[in-house]
């Protein structure tokens, strides 16, 4: 059997390695494990907020998918620097449940809006709901998302829609219909869509979310490109392995996974909603308004490690690279 679990934007899977009436926990799900190498201990997380406590304040941010997860923490890291956050997502009583809870927290409003994504005619409502209770958005954040793991040899044409009329379709929708108000409105916003590193890599078994994503980096460099002149910007941000509440306790409750996974991260460790959340409001705000059109990974040095020929050589010890230097010593120049 097979575990299926949402990490960060993405839906992971992992083989099911416990019986399920007895679970072991090792790290636990509120744990962050790092390796016992030097790099665990020099990139610790910062939990706490980037910019000035009032970096948003008088200004509006629309989140989808922001009820759950990296769409939750990014609420609340927005709600926390002083700005009125609208969330959207198909299940309202979730919505209801997070807007309450970060408001009563931050003192700030949040609302909350049922929007699904992939049907044009409920996000042409969302966005007029948007406006009715906040007014035109200055932030507009695409993290809805939706994933599942398959032999593409398996995918249906239904499968392979269900996945990109929510990441690519819902994505444009959204944009499109916004950045058409805020044409009208003669209003700028900076837009900010969550990807995904394997957009740019490409990966099997994820095809069409790995098709739907790079689609999306496509839509934002485009927009950047056409839309600066309407006073908007558009970035993106790849997050690698993100630790959301939840997520590990149904993925990997034993703590293997995990720990294979860290070994693919130069920086020892898996990321963390808030550092996600930190470079989302970055990026959404006056601090960067000369960055227009970029993709940012955001992902311990996972892709890099990943990607190089060599970088399997980081296992050979002291000893061994001493031995294969006196072997290549010997060996004469052509």
């Amino acid at each position: 059997m097979a575990v299926f679990a949402r990490c960060g934007s993405q839906t992971l899977f992992a083989p099911r390695l416990y019986s399920a009436a007895v679970r072991h926990f090792t790290h636990g799900t509120n744990i962050l494990y790092q390796t016992k190498s030097g790099q665990g201990t020099f990139f610790s997380p910062l939990q706490k907020v980037m910019l000035p406590p009032d970096a948003f304040h008088g200004k509006v941010a629309f989140i989808t998918g922001g009820g759950t997860g990296l769409g939750k923490g990014m609420t609340n890291a927005f709600s926390n620097l002083g700005a009125e956050c609208v969330i959207a997502s198909r299940k309202l009583d979730v919505l209801n449940h997070t807007a309450e809870e970060i408001s009563s927290k931050t003192g700030n409003k949040v609302h909350a809006v049922q929007c699904d994504v992939k049907d044009p005619e409920s996000v042409t409502n969302a966005v007029s709901r948007l406006i009715e209770v906040a007014g035109h958005p200055d932030v507009i954040i695409n993290n809805a998302a939706g994933n599942f793991i398959s032999p593409s040899e398996r995918l249906s044409a239904n499968a392979w829609k269900a996945i990109t009329d929510i990441v690519l379709n819902g994505t444009a929708f959204v944009t499109l219909q916004i950045g058409k108000e805020l044409i009208k409105a003669q209003k700028g916003a900076a837009f900010l869509a969550i990807t995904t590193v394997y957009a740019e890599s490409g990966s099997g078994f994820v095809v069409p979310s790995a098709s739907a994503k790079a689609g999306v980096d496509a839509l934002c460099k485009s927009l950047a490109a056409e839309w600066g002149r309407y006073g908007m910007r558009f970035n993106v941000i790849q997050p690698g392995p993100i630790k959301t509440k939840g997520a590990f306790s149904r993925l990997d409750p034993t703590g293997i996974f995990e720990k294979e996974m860290i070994q693919r991260i130069p920086c020892g460790r898996l990321g963390t909603v808030e550092e996600i959340a930190n470079l989302a409001t970055y990026l959404c705000s006056d601090y960067a308004n000369w960055v227009n059109g970029a993709v940012i990974r955001m992902d311990g040095g996972e892709y890099v490690s990943m990607a190089g020929e060599f970088n399997e050589l980081r296992k050979v010890t002291n000893d061994q690279w001493n031995i294969m230097e006196q072997m290549i010593r010997k060996t004469k120049g052509s």
